[in-house]
């Protein structure tokens, strides 16, 4: 029988070449070659930046001195020691600080009582395509909805039948307000009924913040509206209330966003009864200039 001829060299050379196709497998899938492309994978080489602010503000120190003694006027009678009481707020509960912080003031006058509330809540997406300032204009929107469905138009309660008469009459006078302060149209009664709340995270029973009800419609440029040059967004909304007797309740709230922080101000003027209804613009001013002033703070 012949045998067959063997030839080290060529098993040798055969064995090498497999060594080496399996070697250059392994360091192509070590280095990420394969992994990288694999759609199992779930990784994503596109990530959306992270916003500008990563902590809130202490919220009761955020209102000088100056702010709320103007806010609220009824401090300059209180006795000293209750005055710094009042000066200094209360913290709103929240369980993290570093996500949502607020806080609130209240004082009381011979003729009205006021009420301040300054909310910081700063927007982080979980979608890493989607950036914190994007997720931050998406929750605003939706605030801004809530409040002015028609940021353009004066708001009317369709409730409210006195107060829709008396815009009517204003606007076939030329679109003018028979009085600034103490007109029919701020006297007149409001609906009782609520309205949706201003923050997707409010329940069903409200949450403090929440758009009020109450709102007539007006054609002097102070009605709910967009704000410009505030922050990165802005509206302001308005309300009128009755709460009890002859008594009126005025609440201002002014919302804005500066990259992923929404901050909303809502001052409240509750008047005693034999007291003229507060006035808008006055209110307005006030809640506007703490704006400001706030967007400076962040902007420092």
């Amino acid at each position: 029988m012949q045998r067959k001829a063997y030839a080290p060299g060529l098993a040798t050379a055969s064995l090498l070449a497999a060594l080496t196709v399996l070697t250059a497998g392994g360091c192509t899938a070590a280095d990420g070659g394969d992994s990288a492309t694999d759609p199992k994978s779930g990784d994503s080489k596109t990530t959306a930046a992270p916003g500008r602010y990563r902590t809130l503000p202490e919220p009761c120190g955020s209102v000088g001195r100056d702010a709320l003694e103007e806010l609220l006027p009824g401090t300059a009678s209180l006795p000293e020691d209750t005055r710094q009481k009042v000066l200094r707020g209360a913290s709103d509960v929240t369980y993290d600080t570093d996500r949502r912080v607020g806080c609130r003031w209240k004082a009381e006058a011979a003729h009205a009582s006021h009420q301040l509330r300054v909310d910081f809540e700063r927007v982080v997406s979980y979608d890493g395509a989607v950036s914190d300032d994007d997720r931050a204009q998406q929750v605003f929107a939706k605030k801004q909805d809530a409040a002015l469905p028609d940021p353009v138009a004066p708001r009317r309660d369709e409730d409210s039948t006195d107060a829709a008469k008396d815009a009517g009459a204003a606007e076939n006078d030329g679109g003018e307000d028979a009085a600034a302060d103490g007109s029919p149209a701020e006297a007149a009664p409001p609906s009782s009924s609520p309205s949706p709340s201003s923050s997707p995270s409010a329940g069903a029973s409200g949450s403090p913040f929440a758009t009020p009800s109450g709102r007539a419609g007006s054609v002097d440029g102070l009605q709910p509206r967009i704000l410009d040059g505030l922050g990165d967004a802005a509206f302001i909304d308005d309300a009128l209330g009755g709460a009890g007797g002859a008594a009126h309740r005025r609440t201002v709230s002014v919302v804005f966003r500066t990259s992923n922080v929404i901050v909303t101000i809502r001052y409240t003027e509750q008047s005693a009864p034999s007291a003229a209804a507060p006035s808008r613009e006055e209110m307005q001013d006030r809640a506007q200039n703490l704006a400001r002033r706030l967007v400076d703070q962040f902007e420092e």
